[in-house]
């Protein structure tokens, strides 16, 4: 018997192809690219395993009802007319998330506040007690997207978003999200076969992903809970089973994976992020500055880094980002550096030319993933041009 439904994993711009594979990957049906979206069908232990496992996913949604809706007393007559007692009880905590992109909608407050009504009064009306709602830490969270005249109403199933992995007790200013640095690391093509390195480390995000990436943990195995854990059908069981099938996919990594940073708060807080996560045995943290170091092996160098992009940090950027490309070129031979920046001003004074170079955003800011490739000896007797040299933007 086919149990199958349709889901939808949100996302970030730009990683909706990265989803989209990580999905069939996982064994997903129906996988379909959207906006900061990808939309597939699995059953109740693929929705399981796609919150725990998904590197490139926001959120897991489980559309539940679609409608048309036209004004407010429409979308409350539909919304109290939905078989409510399937997904709630009166004893349940719920909160509701509204999205609005509609003339007929201009206000998302209102939209959660009529479907909240719809909720309440439907249970009144059918056992004369009604759910509380909890807008912090409710039992189900209720997800509305109003698309002109569209209705859809969906379960979160995620709760918290699934960048918060679990592990990161302790950051420095302006950390990198950990979806966005999975995301980053699979663009850059890390695969975990060879050794790599974050010389601007921070709190040790890039480090973590990239250490998980190798050994193939499960994303999320470090979280505490998830919101379908509290859904009134929740299979222990087979969530257990899920956990464990995934558990027994991990491999070995047999590189190193290094990180510098110059801050000694910062080498302590990534260090105590690392051990969170149990990836203390693959994972070493130093304290240098990156422009007084050198290569530390021989073999290629995968590099990936977010050097400051003096949004809060005052730094002089010409002399910082000349100061990136002259060690690349003098002390990093047989390396492939990719950095994230949305300082494109800045960028023209690494005086190195780039390979790769992919839009993508951090947080609100537009920013670019650059590729400079590092050789071994003479640049024109290895110099070979990337397929993908052209800008992807």
């Amino acid at each position: 018997m086919n149990n199958n439904f349709k889901m939808v994993a949100k996302t970030l711009f730009g990683f909706e192809e990265l989803l989209a594979k990580e999905l069939r990957n996982l064994g997903a049906g129906n996988v379909k690219e959207g906006t900061r979206s990808v939309s597939f069908t699995g059953d109740t232990g693929f929705m399981y395993k796609a919150n725990l496992c998904l590197r490139t996913a926001i959120k897991i949604m489980k559309p539940i009802q679609a409608f048309s809706v036209r004004n407010e007393n429409e979308l409350y007559k539909k919304v109290y007319a939905m078989p409510w007692e399937e997904y709630l009880s009166v004893d349940t905590t719920f909160a509701i998330d509204a999205t609005v992109h509609s003339d007929n909608f201009t206000h998302s407050l209102y939209v959660s506040q009529k479907t909240k009504d719809a909720i309440v009064d439907k249970f009144r009306d059918m056992d004369g007690k009604r759910p509380d709602v909890d807008v912090k830490f409710p039992d189900v969270r209720i997800n509305i997207h109003i698309h002109k005249d569209h209705c859809n109403v969906s379960l979160d199933s995620s709760g918290r978003s699934l960048h918060q992995r679990g592990y990161r007790t302790a950051t420095n200013i302006a950390p990198i999200n950990e979806v966005l640095a999975a995301g980053l690391l699979l663009l850059s093509g890390w695969d975990g076969r060879s050794d790599f390195m974050d010389p601007m480390c921070g709190s040790g995000t890039f480090l973590t992903e990239a250490a998980m990436i190798a050994c193939n943990i499960p994303a999320n195995i470090n979280r505490k809970e998830f919101a379908f854990e509290k859904w009134e059908d929740f299979d222990e069981a087979l969530f257990d089973k899920i956990t464990e099938a995934s558990l027994k996919k991990t491999r070995e990594f047999h590189h190193r994976i290094v990180g510098y940073d110059k801050a000694p708060s910062a080498v302590r807080k990534a260090q105590d992020n690392i051990e969170n996560a149990n990836l203390s045995d693959y994972i070493t943290v130093e304290r240098k500055n990156f422009f007084q170091t050198q290569k530390p092996m021989d073999a290629p160098l995968h590099m990936v880094f977010n050097p400051p992009y003096g949004e809060r940090l005052n730094l002089d950027m010409e002399d910082f980002y000349a100061s990136i490309g002259d060690t690349l070129k003098q002390a990093y031979p047989g390396t492939d550096a990719w950095l994230i920046t949305s300082n494109l001003e800045a960028l023209k004074f690494v005086g190195l030319r780039p390979s790769r170079k992919i839009k993508v955003f951090n947080s609100h800011l537009e920013s670019r993933l650059v590729k400079y490739v590092m050789y071994e000896g003479s640049k024109k007797a290895n110099y070979k041009p990337d397929t993908q040299e052209a800008s992807e933007e």
